[in-house]
């Protein structure tokens, strides 16, 4: 039996423990349902703009607090993928040793008093299977500092346009990842989840690569179940 695969990607304002999670993103199969934290700030609309520039339906929730996103995350998870046939990926979001989506949520939801939000869910990081199990290098025209003509593409953007047809980049509307954080702070909440549905698209479109080149025993599935239900 083949998984459904949901992917699913964050943003935040920062990387350390006093920052928030600002978005959570999830590719599932009728489009993407995103939750962003507004800071009690306006958005009104934003589903409506973010429509406008995306190619797949897109459900918006606009939440005050971080407390508040995690909470209508919560209910998500536990309505839409907990005790159902879902196989929940992300790149880089957690992995051996490293990983950024899975231990910022950890942080986040402790130091708030929360719940885990994935119970009883089996998780697969994207970015050791696509790297070991695909060439990934990129000959360039000049030489870099050491010599070398070529460079591994392991960044997500990069890949996704190695590996696959590069048509979510441009539903994009920012270069870098960090532009996000500028985007949260200045109230741009529909940029903001445009970058985090292409994200989630990409990766989805890399897992489902993966699933048609690829055996199972190279996900190295986990349960995100904990080891006691707070």
């Amino acid at each position: 039996m083949v998984l459904e695969l949901v992917a699913f990607d964050i943003e935040s304002t920062g990387f350390g423990v006093d920052d928030e999670v600002t978005t959570v993103g999830f590719a599932v199969p009728m489009g993407v349902r995103v939750f962003v934290q507004t800071g009690g700030r306006d958005a009104d609309n934003v589903e409506t703009r973010v429509d406008d520039r995306v190619p797949v339906h897109v459900q918006v929730t606009t939440h005050a607090t971080e407390r508040e996103l995690f909470e209508a995350v919560g209910s998500f998870t536990s309505e839409r993928l907990c005790n159902e046939d879902v196989l929940l990926v992300a790149f880089n979001g957690e992995r051996w040793k490293g990983g950024f989506d899975l231990p910022f949520l950890r942080t986040r939801l402790a130091r708030l008093g929360l719940a885990w939000l994935f119970g009883d869910v089996p998780y697969a990081d994207l970015l050791p299977v696509l790297t070991r199990r695909f060439n990934t290098t990129v000959t360039s025209g000049e030489a870099d500092d050491d010599g070398s003509m070529s460079d591994d593409r392991t960044d997500l953007v990069s890949l996704y346009n190695v590996l696959c047809d590069g048509r979510h980049s441009d539903v994009d509307p920012f270069v870098e990842s960090a532009e996000a954080v500028a985007a949260f702070n200045e109230g741009r909440f529909a940029e903001l989840v445009a970058h985090n549905v292409a994200d989630v698209l990409r990766t989805r479109d890399l897992g489902q690569l993966a699933q048609w080149y690829c055996s199972k025993s190279e996900f190295s599935v986990k349960s995100l179940s904990p080891t006691v239900q707070r």
